[in-house]
């Protein structure tokens, strides 16, 4: 619920760089409890946006205002961490509140004799409940996959430093998070543990992702920052993508209306009449008015190309009980797979699983231990990896296009220039001959995928295609690989591409891989009623073997309220869910059904969660 109490304005602001103008007279409010999330372009100066909000950068002009006790956390692309630490000693080092108060009790301790300072200290101790801290870090380091506490971040990826940095920031607390791509180099399970904590706790959010799930569940405030402009949408995206469609046909109207009554203006002009009365005078002026509206043509582009791509052959790709393993560590055996004409495959498992090493093997690139690869002979690999585009000195946009020619066959005998081609992946005609080095990380990823897709591939594979890329090019991407006529394999954290794009899935876990018949969310719903029916078996195994219940003896106080207030809570989310249920029994519209699904999912995870804590303090109180 949004309140009143402004924590952040932003008034008035510039950034420029040299001729590159990011915005001009840019300003909002971040109220105290918004969820607020930035969509933008690519190159349109969202990180600048956020390292001025911050304070880690200045405006060219106008002020970012905040109230005097507001404290700032800020989640960059690439964090800032001492190398020589270890994962714990980071956590230590950090500027943390609850820390310092961990310090001024510990020094209390020492010094019992001033009993004022020790309630102090013990009171503050109590407000931020940091008896827990040393439980609470390596919890969220374990959800992040950072297990080795003496791991020296020197020895980290980019992606366990970032994961380092946020748990850091989860610590201290601060009363407005800045978060830039959160969600990159987190596998589906982080990224949905660290949707439910920023959906559930009350705290105020300002953030740029390209994960629309993730912005749809966590966010209730969106910002659109196009051509220079701001606009403000009070929703998630489910709300943003429908009123941003309104306003583009409103704007659209608006335009034809200017282009009619332009042309009246001119004709009346072209005619010049003799006598310039006040009026006429008036008219003169707003001319220039008019034809400025009447020819503010929006600059967006789509992908449309129809390559000339190669006729698929009756074989594709066959796997013969292919097996790959790093020492003692398997990552998958005997596995068989036929690969038919046009299928799109989403791969889909946690870190380290093996699904980078399954492509590659796939693409020639590394050999299995055991087992072949039998590739057809029409077969041509399209092949996207997270290495991204190799950059050369001096080099600019249009020559690594070149590179593969100064012209692309299309279907029907046309060609596309290399220049049309990049005018088509968003690069206008002055940014074609930027150097690359001067692109963003979104940029780049955006030419590296045009390279990759101006060879004409049948067999098209993406690692994580849409890490860097913003929204706009994500739905632009999207489309063109709906109508891809070749076949498609897709590893993707990006809950929303995956579901929109694939048609099953290539699941890794427990040193195997499954084939499954959905989507994202299919297999999310299929593990869910998997999880439910684990818990639901040993419960009703308890209640067959039940033993009178000893828990004023073998647990402590707090232990005793805790499993009472438990076996209370989980009454009443019993009854929540119930009646929730059968709302789904009324006439609903799409939207209302979508939000009360979300309503029981979160009351289905408190129900597990609550119920695997009581399950652990009953068996404790019948040992």
């Amino acid at each position: 619920m949004e309140t009143s109490a402004a924590l952040l304005s932003v008034e008035n602001i510039d950034k420029s760089y040299g001729t590159l103008v990011l915005f001009e007279n840019l300003s909002f409010g971040i109220n105290q409890g918004q969820k607020m999330a930035l969509i933008a372009k690519n190159g349109t100066g969202k990180t600048s946006l956020l390292e001025i909000i911050a304070g880690a950068d200045q405006p060219d002009a106008g002020q970012v205002v905040k109230r005097n006790d507001v404290k700032v956390g800020y989640l960059p692309q690439e964090p800032n961490l001492d190398p020589q630490l270890t994962v714990e000693e980071s956590i230590f080092a950090a500027d943390n509140e609850t820390l310092q108060v961990i310090n001024r009790y510990e020094k209390a301790l020492n010094n019992p004799e001033d009993t004022e300072v020790y309630q102090k200290a013990f009171d503050q101790m109590e407000a931020l409940q940091a008896w827990d801290f040393e439980t609470t870090y390596k919890q969220i380091l374990s959800k992040l996959k950072l297990d080795d506490l003496s791991q020296k971040v020197s020895d980290l990826s980019g992606g366990q430093r970032k994961r380092l940095a946020l748990t850091n920031l989860i610590l201290d607390r601060p009363d407005l998070l800045i978060l830039d791509e959160p969600t990159n180099h987190l596998d589906l399970e982080m990224i949905e543990w660290l949707e439910d904590y920023l959906k559930s706790e009350n705290l105020t959010l300002f953030m740029v992702t390209h994960d629309r799930y993730f912005l749809d569940r966590v966010c209730n405030h969106i910002i659109e920052l196009d051509d220079q402009k701001l606009y403000s949408y009070k929703g998630n995206y489910a709300y943003y993508v429908e009123h941003r469609a309104n306003r583009m046909e409103t704007e659209a109207t608006n335009l034809a209306k200017a282009k009619q009554l332009y042309k009246s203006e001119l004709d009346w002009m072209r005619r010049q009449p003799k006598a310039r009365t006040t009026k006429s005078k008036s008219r003169i002026e707003n001319f220039d008015d008019i034809k400025e509206r009447a020819t503010n043509r929006r600059k967006e582009h789509k992908v449309s190309l129809e390559i000339n791509m190669e006729r698929l052959g009756s074989k594709v790709i066959e796997l013969h009980k292919i097996s790959k393993a790093y020492g003692e560590k398997e990552l998958f055996s005997n596995f068989e797979y036929v690969f038919k004409r046009q299928e799109r495959i989403g791969i889909i498992g946690k870190n380290g699983t093996g699904k980078s090493t399954f492509l590659n093997i796939l693409t020639g690139q590394e050999e299995p231990d055991s087992g072949k690869v039998i590739i057809g002979e029409t077969i041509k690999i399209g092949y996207y990896t997270q290495g991204g585009i190799k950059i050369k000195p001096e080099q600019k946009v249009i020559d690594v296009i070149r590179e593969f020619g100064d012209y692309i066959p299309l279907k029907k005998g046309q060609k596309i220039s290399a220049q049309q081609l990049l005018e088509r992946f968003l690069f206008d005609r002055k940014k074609q001959y930027d150097f690359v080095e001067k692109l963003s990380g979104g940029e780049r990823k955006r030419l590296y995928l045009c390279t990759v897709l101006i060879q004409n591939p049948n067999f098209l594979i993406l690692d994580e295609p849409t890490n860097d890329l913003d929204i706009i090019t994500l739905n632009v991407l999207e489309q063109f690989l709906l109508d891809f006529p070749g076949c498609l394999i897709v590893v993707s954290h990006d809950r929303y591409f995956m579901d929109k794009i694939v048609d099953h899935l290539f699941v890794f876990e427990n040193e195997d891989i499954s084939d499954f018949p959905g989507n994202y969310s299919d297999y999310r719903a299929y593990k869910k009623l998997e999880q439910e029916e684990a818990y639901a078996k040993p419960k009703a195994e308890k209640k067959v073997q039940e033993k009178p219940k000893t828990t004023e003896v073998t647990l402590t106080y707090q232990e005793q309220k805790q499993y009472k207030r438990l076996e209370s809570d989980i009454k009443k989310l019993e009854s929540q869910k119930a009646k929730l249920e059968a709302k789904f029994l009324e006439d609903l519209n799409p939207e209302k059904i979508k939000e009360l699904s979300i309503d029981l999912q979160k009351i289905e995870s408190d129900i597990e969660e609550k119920t695997e804590k009581w399950f652990e303090l009953s068996m404790k109180s019948e040992s």
